[in-house]
């Protein structure tokens, strides 16, 4: 007698849904919005001088239960400077192949460098163009921002690029939900260097322009 019960509850289960509205995404020309605060491929945060937040120093490499990040430090010098402090981060990579999205990585980050997007769109067709490198994964210089390296221009210290950090925090305000590319950012042209979803990103700007038009 259970048996035919349960036959017939899952039946009501499929007539339920024959009956259901039809809903089709438009993809990708209308991408469906993601929730505010998903999580996303990772942005690298400049200060509002143009000067990377990454110092380097590997904890956020170290809370990765993936072990999908590699950081390598470097030093700052008088002619090379690259972030305020000692340090910078000379080589930064994220293996998306490998990356659960879980947040810890920026939970770990000391100077919120590291944030998280909503871009979603990270298929490729080669696995190795999933490791996205410190060009790749750097926002892009907004207006007023100087591309480094160059000297700091907020204050004679590392701590006054700090104090101020939540009146003036460069691009770390929003970039949890704000996509990379066209629309956001304006995007800082690097010879051999694109952008991942730019070019997506701005077929979608395109294809509504020709729609409200």
């Amino acid at each position: 007698m259970g048996a035919i019960t349960g036959t017939f509850k899952g039946f009501g289960v499929t007539f339920s849904h024959m009956f259901r509205k039809v809903v089709t995404t438009d993809y990708p020309f209308k991408p469906p919005v993601s929730a505010p605060r998903y999580h996303g491929r990772h942005i690298l945060n400049r200060h509002p001088d143009g000067l990377e937040k990454c110092i380097g120093c590997e904890l956020c490499a170290w809370a990765c239960p993936a072990d999908a990040i590699y950081v390598e430090g470097g030093d700052n010098t008088d002619e090379q400077r690259f972030s305020p402090g000692e340090r910078y981060a000379s080589i930064y990579q994220i293996n998306y192949a490998r990356c659960i999205f879980c947040g810890l990585c920026i939970e770990a980050c000391p100077t919120r460098s590291l944030t998280m997007s909503n871009e979603y769109e990270l298929a490729r067709d080669n696995r190795q163009d999933l490791i996205f490198t410190k060009e790749q994964l750097l926002a892009p210089l907004l207006e007023g921002m100087e591309q480094p390296p160059h000297p700091m221009r907020l204050g004679d210290s590392e701590k006054d690029y700090y104090v101020g950090a939540l009146d003036n925090p460069g691009t770390s305000a929003g970039a949890e939900t704000s996509p990379m590319g066209p629309g956001r950012y304006q995007v800082e042209e690097h010879p051999g260097v694109t952008f991942p979803g730019a070019e997506q990103a701005a077929q979608r700007v395109a294809a509504g322009k020709g729609e409200n038009a």
